[in-house]
């Protein structure tokens, strides 16, 4: 006889959107990063470390999100805020439409996450 796995609830749309939008600020981050290696200059060394935690971030909230870890609302939360410090950090450059571009997806980003971190999933 064999035992059945209990199934999983279906994701929310809530938690398949902030999936997505911590899936595309973490593929922005990577982009952004890679032309901030290209161009260097000491000036853009605080934005790279944000880029690379806010990339790590988002894509490991993604993560917990998609196995459904117990700590995932605490996760969105950090989430957010790295999120956050990115989107700030880029805005330092605002000259720089590849900046720009990421501190949006960025602000998105964390307006999601902190939307889920009040949430239960």
């Amino acid at each position: 006889m064999t035992q059945q796995q209990p199934t999983m609830e279906p994701m929310s749309k809530e938690t398949q959107d902030c999936i997505a939008a911590c899936m595309s600020c973490h593929g922005v981050c990577e982009e952004t990063m890679s032309s901030c290696l290209q161009t260097g200059g000491e000036a853009r060394l605080p934005v790279m470390r944000a880029l690379i935690d806010c990339s790590e971030m988002t894509r490991m909230c993604a993560d917990m999100m998609m196995r459904r870890s117990p700590l995932a609302n605490e996760m969105c939360m950090m989430c957010a805020q790295a999120c956050d410090m990115c989107a700030e950090a880029c805005m330092s450059m605002p000259d720089d439409d590849r900046m720009t571009r990421c501190a949006e997806s960025c602000r998105r980003c964390s307006e999601m996450c902190r939307a889920m971190a009040g949430s239960t999933m």
